[in-house]
């Protein structure tokens, strides 16, 4: 064992879990691979500021769990907490917006960090599918995205989640409900930290989890009261497609997510076979971050779904993927001849699209076909001196347990016939 392990909170993925983690992450890709969506790659660590103006200075994510480090240039940097405002600040910065193609559509895969106290399903650095559409306010492009990461769930074969929607308002009809808010709080029994939050974004307090709490938030003035007639008909287009697309949800006056940018639609996918631990995603609308973080107007809506979460969901619902197998043909050569026939083999059938793999370290016939039940192949090729003075080699089914004498030359077509 090593003298140093894993820093506090964090993970290894190892094989063979860690194929788990790619499925999931390629199941999430894939419906926004097909709907228009780019890649996009951001650096892991960006400029405090992009996150303190972006996520909100009265977040908990920018307050107590952002890592923020000085380098020994004096710029002051954090590890990313989240994946919008650099993806935002990364397409800005590329004058993707400038294409005359709006909305801009991208998605990413990465891992982020917070200083959080860790505990399954929360961990200070955890993994993420994202994707942003830049650029456009259309209630399509909200339901689009509330679809797609449905479509994702489903096709892992998911099905105890729940998505959560509201819409949190605009500039227009927010400040009145604000006011209304912040009067409502003041006169409740409040700690000093979260009366300071009144002042600075009363949404929050909504959002705090503490039982004593929202004990006294029953009551509470809800932000669907205020919301303004083009909310309204925004929210309803929304609820609307997602009806008609066959996607189901709840609504929920009371979820605001814990990110100041967002506006209007903003949503949650939950799993209450996490436990406390229960969003597994969700996103929203932030329609004036672009304008936080120094660019233009770009009205803009996106999401990001747990990898960590939704492999918890997964277990949860019992369900195992069915993951293909790292090693379809494992050659196992007898004797320095059969190593440099076996080995080209090796090569020529990976060449040709088949996983293969190769007994190395000159083991025995015995360790090698242990090597080869362990690695999970489906086919094995043994070959040995007299096999090969008859130019064949023997080719065994690992399930049915036949086997038969294949000439060196054929094996790989033989293999790929069987493979069909």
């Amino acid at each position: 064992m090593s003298t140093f392990q894993a820093p506090k909170g964090t993970y290894d993925l190892l094989p063979p879990d860690s194929a788990t983690y790619l499925a999931v992450r390629e199941a999430i890709a894939a419906p926004l691979r097909n709907s228009g969506y780019g890649y996009v790659e951001t650096p892991g660590f960006e400029n405090v500021e992009l996150f303190a103006r972006g996520v909100g200075e009265s977040t908990d994510i920018v307050t107590k769990e952002m890592y923020a480090f000085e380098t020994k240039g004096g710029d002051k940097l954090a590890l990313r907490p989240e994946g919008t405002a650099s993806v935002l600040r990364a397409a800005l910065e590329g004058n993707l917006h400038k294409a005359g193609n709006l909305p801009v559509k991208l998605w990413y895969s990465g891992s982020y960090y917070r200083y959080e106290r860790p505990q399954k399903g929360r961990y200070r650095h955890f993994s993420q599918v994202g994707a942003e559409a830049i650029g456009a306010e259309d209630p399509a492009l909200d339901a689009e995205l509330i679809i797609l990461a449905d479509q994702a769930y489903r096709s892992l074969g998911l099905k105890e989640f729940r998505i959560l929607l509201n819409s949190l308002g605009d500039k227009e009809c927010r400040p009145v409900y604000r006011a209304a808010l912040q009067e409502f709080l003041r006169g409740l029994d409040l700690d000093e930290e979260t009366r300071r939050r009144i002042d600075i974004n009363p949404l929050r307090v909504l959002d705090d989890k503490r039982a004593d709490v929202q004990k006294q938030l029953v009551g509470a003035p809800m932000l669907a009261d205020y919301l303004c007639d083009a909310c309204k008909a925004y929210h309803e287009q929304v609820r609307e497609l997602l009806t008609a697309a066959g996607v189901g949800y709840e609504d929920d006056p009371k979820l605001v997510r814990g990110l100041d940018y967002y506006t209007r639609t903003t949503f949650e996918f939950v799993h209450d076979g996490l436990g406390s631990q229960s969003a597994v995603g969700g996103g929203g609308r932030y329609d004036g971050l672009s304008e936080m973080i120094g660019g233009p107007a770009l009205p803009s809506v996106g999401w990001a779904l747990g990898v960590d979460r939704t492999v918890l969901a997964l277990e949860a619902e019992g369900i195992t993927l069915d993951l293909p197998a790292a090693t379809t043909v494992f050659a196992v050569p007898l004797g320095e001849e059969a190593r440099r026939v076996l080995f080209a083999k090796v090569t020529e059938l990976r060449r040709a699209g088949v996983a293969a793999d190769f007994s190395y370290g000159g083991k025995g016939l015995k360790g090698a076909m242990k090597n080869a039940n362990r690695s999970g192949a489906r086919f094995t090729v043994v070959a040995g001196e007299r096999d090969l003075a008859e130019g064949v080699v023997q080719l065994k089914d690992m399930e049915s347990g036949e086997q038969e004498a294949v000439a060196v030359d054929e094996v790989v077509a033989v293999v790929k016939s069987k493979l069909v």
